[in-house]
Formats: structure tokens, C-alpha cells, sequence
């Protein structure tokens, strides 16, 4: 069976083993989610976490220096930039719009005096910016901070660019760390089937159908923008500006999109979302390399429809009309959170705080969401990465006048399984 196969095959397994001791076995799940399922997963996160922090490194220092001129650098940084918000506001009008057709919160009783939820206060925006730029690298990179790595190492691959022949060993040593890296990745996907049942089956067992029952037209809605804005967006911009056939975009980007599903950690989610990229996708690595780092850490799409709906879900609980200038002010505040909130832990929940403190509403509302929030985390994941990757192949396509050899049409070939491509 190939590795996609295998995948699904535990998604599956993981679901209905969460499931089932869930429903008839709850009173085993714990033993067997201490000494089983949370192991696996956790075994398969740090395998992958292991590779996060070397792989940006070497991935962006390297797409820096591919493409070299920083005339480039800045187009296209320009170009991720402005998708980046582009897509995000529209996942946050998706989101706003379904929520206030649907309504999930009217009509329903939920005891919105036992809502408890104690935020977590997030930096000023101006201070994240600032401190995008590393006092020490060194300490950024042992302490996972996406944003000053990734422009420490953008500046490493400006000057590797710069000296050319001066800098050809470190320029070598660079991209053998990158080939190490990558050939890892081939060697942790092999363990990705075990580590994705354990990690489903804990997921699912620990929720199980009672905060499902309660919440189900809140998810429901969630799922359903979610949906949306992957079909319609992702695929139109594909469809017409990619010009690519979407199926087989998904198809090609599917294992990265079950892994994306089962961590629920875009950052944990990066090496394989890369290597499936650069070879199911023909994104050129320098594309791929300072594209996708960059989206798994201020791109959050899916969490951008959880705002949107969350926020008219927690109003229409306590009773509140939002007017047009309140709506207006959550598609804002939630396209600056997402980068402004960028390294803070518990990003989600500390962009949804901000949210609805902009607009009056009481955050001990988001206990009212947290029960059904893992599960949902997973599918939002998903929806970042391939959010991330969308925005590659697009890049890739308006950057083929400048890089003839880079014509995705030309290069493309048909989709094979991800486990031949990097096995």
C-alpha cells in the first residue's frame, strides 16, 4: 500500500478506535491513551518538530540565495504579502457570512453564565514587528521563533547572493543541509500512519459525541466555510491564475493535507508540506522554500474563519446585535491579528481574544467553544497549509516570465503517490 493509502487507512482506524472506546470503553481510554495513543503521536511530533527549526534555516537560506537579486526577493515578498491578507480577510468574510445566515448561537440554550476562559494577553503588534529582528539568532532558533529566524535567514542568503564565488563552500554547506534534511523527512513519513492513528484516536476519544451534540451547529458551520473557502478560493486562484486543474492540485497536496490534519501544528506540518510541494506540485524550491515557511507562520486562513464565526457565535449567545462598523472592525482586526499574533503560543484563541475585545464582547465566551476547538484545530491546519502551498503554485506562475524555467506546464507530470516521490 502507498504512504497516502496508509494514511487514510489511519485516519480511519484512529477514528472509529477513539470512537469506540469513547462510547463503550470510557473508562479504559485513559490507560490506553497514556500508554498508546499519546506516545504514538507524541513520538511523531517530535520526530517532525526535530526537523522545523533546521529545515527553515537551510530551506529559506537557500530560496533566498536561488533567487539572489533583491530586487526578486522583494517582488516576490511583496506578491506573499499581499495574498497572504488577501485570502485571509475573505476566509473572515466567508466565516462572518454563513455565521450570520445561519445563525448558531440564536435559539439555542447555552449557559453563557458558566462560560470560563482566562486570555492570554498578547504583545502589542508594533512590538511583534520590532522584534521580527533577532538580538541573538542563535537563541530565536532554540527557542522556535519563526519570525526572526526566517529573517535572520533571509539576510544569510542575501549575503551568500551578494559574495557568489567568495561564498561558494558556505553556499555548498547550505544546500547539504538542506538535501539531509529533506532525506529525514523521507525517513519520519514512514512512521506518519502510526503516529497519525494515535494522535486521531486520542483527539476523538477524549471529545467523543457529548460536546459534538451540544456544538454541533456551531462546527457545522465552521466546517462548512472551511469548505468553501478551500474549493472556491484556493481552486479559483489554481483555476485562473495558476492555470492549473485544482483536482489535481488537492490530490498532489493530500498527504500534506492528512498530516496537516492529524498535528493540527502548521509549523510541525512544514517539512512534509514542503517536500510534497516541491515534488507533487513542481513549486521550485527557492519558491517553495521562502513561500511556505513564511505561510506556516503568519497564514492562517482556517483560523481566520474560526474568528469570524466565533465571534457571531458568542454574540448571538449573549444576546448581541453586531452593527456594520463591528463587522468591518472583526475583518480588520482579525487580518492584523494573524500576523501580529504570529509567535505567540495558543495562536487561535489569542487572535479570537483580541477580536472580540475589538468589538465589546465578553471573551469568557470562548469556553463556550473550547470542548469542539481540537477537533476543529485539525481541519483549520489542514486549510493553512494548503492555503500556503496555493499561494506557491500562484507565485510560481506570475514569476515564469522572469524564470522561464521554472513553467510549472512544462514540468509537470502526473500525479504520483507522495511515497514515490520521496521515498
Amino acid at each position: 500500500m502507498k504512504l497516502t493509502g496508509k494514511i487514510l487507512l489511519a485516519l480511519g482506524l484512529g477514528a472509529l478506535f477513539g470512537l469506540g472506546l469513547n462510547l463503550f470503553a470510557p473508562h479504559v481510554f485513559p490507560s490506553v491513551d497514556q500508554y498508546l495513543l499519546t506516545p504514538l503521536g507524541k513520538i511523531f511530533l517530535n520526530l517532525i518538530n526535530m526537523l522545523v527549526v533546521p529545515i527553515v534555516f537551510f530551506s529559506i537560506t537557500l530560496g533566498t540565495a536561488g533567487i539572489g537579486d533583491p530586487k526578486k526577493l522583494g517582488r516576490i515578498g511583496s506578491k506573499t504579502l499581499i495574498y497572504f491578507i488577501s485570502t485571509t480577510a475573505i476566509a473572515i468574510i466567508i466565516g462572518l457570512a454563513l455565521a450570520l445566515t445561519i445563525q448558531p448561537g440564536a435559539g439555542w440554550q447555552f449557559s453563557a453564565e458558566q462560560a470560563n476562559f482566562k486570555p492570554k494577553e498578547a504583545p502589542p503588534i508594533m512590538e511583534t514587528l520590532l522584534n521580527i529582528i533577532p538580538k541573538n539568532p542563535i537563541q530565536s532558533m532554540a527557542n522556535g521563533d519563526m519570525l526572526p529566524l526566517i529573517f535572520f535567514s533571509v539576510f544569510i542568503g542575501i549575503g551568500i547572493a551578494a559574495l557568489g564565488k567568495k561564498a561558494r563552500t558556505f553556499h555548498a554547506f547550505v544546500e547539504q543541509g538542506n538535501e539531509i534534511m529533506m532525506y529525514l523527512v523521507t525517513l519520519m513519513m514512514k512512521f506518519a500512519p502510526y503516529g497519525t492513528f494515535g494522535l486521531i484516536a486520542s483527539a476523538i476519544g477524549k471529545q467523543g459525541f457529548t460536546a459534538i451534540r451540544a456544538m454541533g451547529l456551531y462546527m457545522s458551520v465552521v466546517i462548512l466555510a472551511l469548505f468553501i473557502h478551500t474549493i472556491a478560493t484556493y481552486g479559483s486562484m489554481i483555476l485562473f491564475i495558476a492555470k492549473r486543474n485544482p483536482i489535481d492540485f488537492f490530490k498532489g497536496f493530500f498527504p500534506a493535507m492528512a498530516v496537516a490534519f492529524s498535528t493540527s501544528s502548521s509549523g510541525a506540518t512544514l517539512p512534509v508540506s514542503m517536500k510534497t510541494a516541491q515534488e507533487n506540485l513542481k513549486v521550485p524550491e527557492p519558491i517553495s522554500s521562502f513561500v511556505q515557511p513564511l505561510g506556516a507562520t503568519i497564514n492562517m486562513d482556517g483560523t481566520a474563519i474560526m474568528q469570524g464565526v466565533a465571534t457571531v457565535f458568542i454574540a448571538q449567545v449573549y444576546g448581541v446585535d453586531l452593527t456594520f462598523s463591528q463587522i468591518i472592525t472583526v475583518v480588520l482586526t482579525a487580518t492584523l491579528a494573524s500576523i501580529g499574533t504570529a509567535s505567540v503560543p495558543g495562536v487561535g484563541l489569542v487572535m479570537l481574544t483580541m477580536v472580540l475585545k475589538s468589538v465589546g464582547l465578553p471573551v469568557e465566551g470562548i469556553g463556550l467553544i473550547l470542548g469542539v476547538d481540537r477537533l476543529l484545530d485539525m481541519l483549520r491546519t489542514a486549510v493553512n497549509a494548503t492555503g500556503d502551498a496555493a499561494c506557491a503554485v500562484v507565485i510560481t506562475k506570475t514569476e515564469e516570465k522572469y524564470h522561464p524555467e521554472w513553467n510549472q506546464e512544462e514540468e509537470s507530470v502526473p500525479y504520483r503517490e507522495t511515497e514515490e516521490l520521496i521515498g
